[in-house]
């Protein structure tokens, strides 16, 4: 979308994402392993306002989760965010805690154009990451 300079530009675009994670990722160099992209910016950035992620299984101990940004396409990662996720045993009975990694409407998290971010998970457990944005 072209745009007008000088000119208040909103979100345009709602966009979500899933993404699975079930490796760990230890490493925390430009080059994490096991991560999964979760969310691309458009073509003018994007405004972020939503990151969770639900177990999938049994969290014996609490488990680390890890968001990484891109600028390059994936080439070079960079770690910028982790949340803790509570021990937890699925059962049919209970409600899967999601955790929420604080973005909002009030507390935004704003993207450059195509950036993307990768989702990884410490220790290896099945857990899915939401994201919720809109690309400008």
């Amino acid at each position: 979308m072209p745009v007008t300079a000088n000119s208040i530009i909103t979100p345009q675009t709602p966009q979500t994402s899933n993404a699975a994670c079930t490796m760990a990722n230890t490493t925390y160099t430009t080059s994490p392993t096991n991560t999964v992209l979760l969310v691309t910016a458009g073509a003018n950035g994007a405004r972020l306002t939503r990151i969770g992620a639900i177990p999938l299984e049994t969290l014996a101990t609490a488990v680390q989760l890890q968001l990484f940004r891109s600028r390059d396409g994936g080439t070079t990662k960079m770690f910028f965010e982790s949340a803790l996720a509570a021990a937890y045993t699925m059962a049919d009975t209970t409600e899967v805690p999601t955790t929420d990694f604080g973005y909002s409407d009030d507390n935004p998290l704003i993207l450059a154009a195509n950036e993307r971010i990768y989702a990884a998970v410490r220790v290896t457990k099945a857990i899915t990451f939401n994201a919720e944005w809109a690309d400008y």
